[in-house]
């Protein structure tokens, strides 16, 4: 294919499409001029072209695509482009908030959840060498919401890339940490003056008559709590010096003793 640079991408998928058979292997070359200065969009329909060659890929080729060109306005005549101004995820957050509204549906507040603990959580260099997978990669793991979510992401970079890295690990548990500290109504855990502190959002409804007990059950089994009080309230707990696969999962033990003993249920 000359000049591969020029076609869209569900063209360059077809044409690809063109070439061998069932029992017989074929190859596409796709082609650009050398020393050419190649624009981003380009760019990135040909690695889309050159990463998706498995048979059925046709649907990624196709979300691939959409992402590239834009999904267009759906409350306007915009057939392709991106919503610059605002953004794909917030103008869909904005969309999904104004239908749950026009619903009579009953919305909440988002908020923001901050994870800041010393630990080693990236893709590594070598893991994944390719800058735009790379961005893809922190992207969907940005959007975790549970273990399903992590599992297929580990499963596809583990396919794609080999063995996971403890970096790569610790990035998803971290999300999944960022995932249920949300859920429990904190806008922040973080590490200082050797202790996590797990900060709540102002009207997290929490069980204040029964801080005493749970602070007497963690002194028990060897943790010592304290209460944060100020612009952000909540609870610190004193960690010793811990490899940070531990520290990981004593946070995560703590949100869950947290949640399970002080969180009004709704």
């Amino acid at each position: 294919i000359h000049d591969a640079d020029n076609f869209g991408l569900s063209q360059l998928y077809q044409l690809r499409g063109r070439v061998g058979r069932s029992s017989r292997n074929a190859y596409a070359f796709l082609m650009y001029k050398r020393d050419k200065t190649i624009r981003e969009v380009a760019e990135k329909r040909l690695k889309a072209i050159k990463e998706f060659t498995d048979l059925g890929s046709g649907y990624k080729i196709s979300v691939k695509d959409l992402e590239i060109r834009g999904a267009g306005n759906l409350l306007g005549m915009d057939q392709s482009g991106h919503m610059e101004s605002v953004g794909y995820d917030l103008y869909v957050k904005m969309l999904n908030e104004a239908i749950r509204r026009k619903k009579g549906e009953v919305t909440t507040d988002d908020f923001d959840t901050s994870i800041d603990l010393p630990v080693d959580a990236y893709i590594p260099e070598n893991y994944v060498k390719v800058s735009f997978l790379k961005l893809e990669l922190y992207k969907r793991i940005s959007r975790i919401t549970d273990t399903d979510d992590a599992d297929a992401i580990r499963e596809e970079a583990k396919d794609r890339f080999g063995e996971i890295p403890k970096p790569f690990e610790r990035l998803l548990r971290i999300a999944l940490l960022k995932t249920k500290a949300h859920n429990a109504g904190m806008v922040e855990v973080r590490f200082r003056d050797d202790e996590v502190q797990y900060l709540f959002k102002n009207d997290t409804p929490i069980k204040i008559e029964d801080i005493p007990k749970f602070i007497r059950r963690m002194k028990r089994a060897g943790k010592t709590v304290r209460i944060i009080t100020g612009k952000l309230s909540g609870f610190g707990v004193r960690e010793s010096k811990l490899i940070q696969d531990e520290l990981i999962g004593n946070t995560e033990n703590m949100i869950d003793e947290l949640e399970k003993s002080l969180i009004v249920k709704e």
